[in-house]
């Protein structure tokens, strides 16, 4: 234990030191929170402000971008420059290493779904839950489904030089076909078959169900399903393929 404290404290202190990883994956999902609060303030989706659609829109964008882009990107890079290959020869275990890098990286989460969901509060009335354990279950299950994700994909990405484009053209069109910014039901049929087979549609669905109608229905925790079977699928893609050393050639 005492070892993942001192390596999630670590990884925090590289973290924040590192300026263009925390601007995209800490400060772009504000930052589209205001533009959006901007742009929708006054506008209605289905009757019903566009901030209820946005708000769980910005925690899912949240999600993504810290969990899953910035395990993928992370772990590419420190594997491409041989980061990894050393720790296997520390005696820090590679099962703490791993746990203390997806725990920083949680830690930021919890950050930026508290400030999200004050802004929403405060500045654009959207009504915050009744009932908490449904949304903070939520955010949990979402953190633990991309961060698998991101694990399973870094194998997949050849460069540390590519990874950002790589990892960005994998969750922008999620973001879009999931419904972060608009409803799902806008889209043409065959994108909308789509969007149902995505994580993140459900999970901004069962979001969207608590803070709008307070609480998760028995189709919403049947969506979930969704998310972990793609949880499960990337755990087993990340046994088999997850690599250690860097690519040779």
């Amino acid at each position: 234990m005492t070892r993942l404290v001192r390596q999630v404290r670590f990884e925090q202190r590289v973290y924040w030191r590192n300026r263009s990883t925390a601007f995209f994956t800490f400060l772009l999902p504000l930052i589209f929170l205001a533009v959006f609060a901007v742009v929708g303030r006054d506008r209605e989706v289905d009757g019903r402000p566009y901030a209820d659609v946005f708000i769980p829109g910005m925690l899912g964008l949240a999600i993504l971008v810290t969990t899953f882009a910035g395990l993928a990107i992370t772990l590419t890079i420190r594997r491409e420059r041989g980061v990894l290959k050393r720790v296997r020869g520390t005696p820090l275990p590679p099962a703490t290493y791993m746990a203390a890098l997806v725990s920083s990286n949680a830690l930021v989460l919890a950050v930026e779904t508290v400030l999200v969901l004050l802004v929403g509060s405060t500045v654009l009335d959207v009504d915050l839950p009744s009932t908490w354990p449904e949304l903070v279950g939520l955010v949990i299950l979402g953190a633990a489904c991309f961060a698998i994700l991101g694990v399973a994909v870094s194998p997949l990405v050849p460069t540390a030089e590519g990874s950002s484009a790589v990892v960005n053209a994998i969750y922008l069109p999620m973001l879009l076909l999931s419904g972060a910014f608009f409803p799902v039901d806008e889209l043409p049929a065959f994108l909308e078959w789509l969007a149902e087979a995505l994580p993140l549609t459900h999970l901004l669905d069962a979001m969207r169900a608590v803070l709008q109608d307070g609480g998760l229905s028995g189709d919403d925790l049947a969506g979930l399903a969704v998310p972990i079977a793609w949880a499960i699928m990337g755990l087993a893609v990340a046994a088999r393929t997850f690599r250690w050393t860097p690519r040779v050639g």
